[in-house]
């Protein structure tokens, strides 16, 4: 089949059984990162929810985690129909492995799994926690907008289902930089902004143009990674100046 006729011609994809090779290949890998990279990303945070500065704090962290490993085992169930082993992520698994703090791997992804790069860094305590989830909530709420549109529908309803929660997640960081910043706590929140900038802007993809050209004829992104890097830098640039701090230069 020829999918981006198919698909200009208004053709729906819905299940499996209608789904090309090709496609499916990189449909599976844009499922894979996005379930790996929230189950990497929930043992982590996992780490430091007795962290936090009181009972509310601990119960929004606790919470985080929960909805973002429910948001894996949506998009693993979709993953399952077309024969993925989901018992691999039942299995022990490493998500809460992590490199040195000073490691410097660019975008390079794990030799474990497909979590999104930045996931391989450890988190420090709860400021830089709280900090990470910001800079990187916002990202991923970019991220959703576009993956939200992808022309597999199981998953873009999926997607369209749990993006208000992810954003609620980016809402709890705000409030949490918030009162950080209100505190004694304005250095090091300077100096976690400074380490995870970089990072969380390696996770947007840079394709090659032939490459996103191919994704974007069949329906598996709308923006390249450059506009939506942009996107987040603007948005975290201003979600940063609420709070009188700066964007890395």
């Amino acid at each position: 089949m020829d999918i981006e006729s198919y698909l200009a011609e208004g053709g729906v994809l819905s299940n499996p059984s209608n789904v090309p090779p090709r496609y499916r290949a990189e449909l599976m890998k844009l499922m894979a990162t996005f379930v790996d990279s929230e189950l990497a990303g929930a043992a982590g945070f996992a780490d430091v929810i007795n962290a936090g500065p009181g009972i509310k704090e601990r119960i929004a962290a606790a919470r985080i985690v929960l909805e973002k490993t429910d948001h894996a085992e949506r998009v693993l169930a979709l993953m399952s129909e077309f024969g993925a082993d989901a018992t691999r992520y039942e299995r022990h698994h490493p998500w809460s492995a992590r490199l040195p703090r000073d490691a410097d791997i660019g975008a390079t992804r794990s030799e474990h799994d497909m979590r999104l790069a930045l996931f391989n860094y450890p988190l420090t305590g709860w400021t830089d926690a709280v900090v990470m989830n910001l800079l990187m909530g916002l990202a991923v709420d970019v991220q959703l907008a576009d993956m939200a549109q992808v022309s597999y529908q199981p998953l873009a309803e999926v997607l369209r289902e749990v993006a208000p929660r992810e954003a609620r997640h980016t809402e709890l960081a705000a409030e949490g930089v918030a009162k950080l910043v209100e505190g004694d706590a304005r250095p090091e929140v300077e100096a976690s902004v400074a380490y995870w900038w970089p990072r969380v802007a390696a996770s947007f993809s840079a394709a090659s143009d032939d490459k996103l050209a191919k994704l974007k004829a069949q329906g598996l992104r709308s923006a390249s990674g450059a506009e939506q890097g942009a996107e987040w830098a603007k948005k975290a640039s201003a979600a940063l100046a609420v709070h009188g701090l700066a964007a890395p230069a």
